[in-house]
């Protein structure tokens, strides 16, 4: 992959090992290693690390990852994953899970973001089933209302950042899902 090998000569002009850079980006020296041998393609999040221990711009790397991705893959991927984001907008967890069964092996982003999807989702259940339960006493009803907004207002930002190919953040204190 060309991706790797342009992190690769970034960081040998750079003068760096790949222990310094793993440690620089808190990442395992077998990852940098993976990366660089082109076994995997990077993350988002990953390539924003990497591009801040190289001191590049971000879009630099992000820029060489999609030229060479199949076009074909690129649009399904540039579909598919802001789609996996947007389906839970009202917690429901269904949607999700469906994309992430039926695309998580045509589409990596797909597989490993839908981890923290669901993650989300089930996080969400939890508050809001006690809170459902509970709802005769009047302050559970607030508490319901600040997770609908919230799940909304958290599921449309990152919606919008992984369509733009920045890297996402979900809380989630349930971690049913491992990557």
């Amino acid at each position: 992959m060309k991706i790797g090998q342009e992190i690769k000569k970034l960081r040998l002009d750079k003068g760096m090992t790949q222990e310094e850079l793993a440690e620089l980006t808190n990442l395992s020296t077998r990852t940098i290693q993976r990366i660089e041998n082109g076994e995997v393609d990077p993350r988002a999040y990953t390539l924003q690390t990497i591009a801040s221990a190289l001191e590049v711009e971000f879009e630099l790397l992000n820029n060489i990852r999609d030229d060479v991705l199949d076009p074909v893959i690129a649009r399904q991927r540039d579909f598919w994953v802001p789609m996996l984001h947007l389906s839970g907008i009202f917690v429901f967890l269904i949607p999700p899970l469906i994309i992430w069964l039926a695309k998580k092996d045509e589409i990596e982003e797909v597989r490993e973001q839908g981890v923290d999807v669901i993650n989300f989702q089930i996080s969400m259940w939890a508050i809001l089933i006690p809170c459902g339960i509970f709802a005769f006493l009047l302050i559970t009803i607030p508490i319901l209302i600040f997770i609908g907004i919230y799940s909304m207002i958290v599921i449309l930002v990152n919606t919008v950042r992984v369509a733009n190919h920045q890297p996402y953040k979900y809380w989630t204190f349930l971690k049913i899902l491992k990557k």
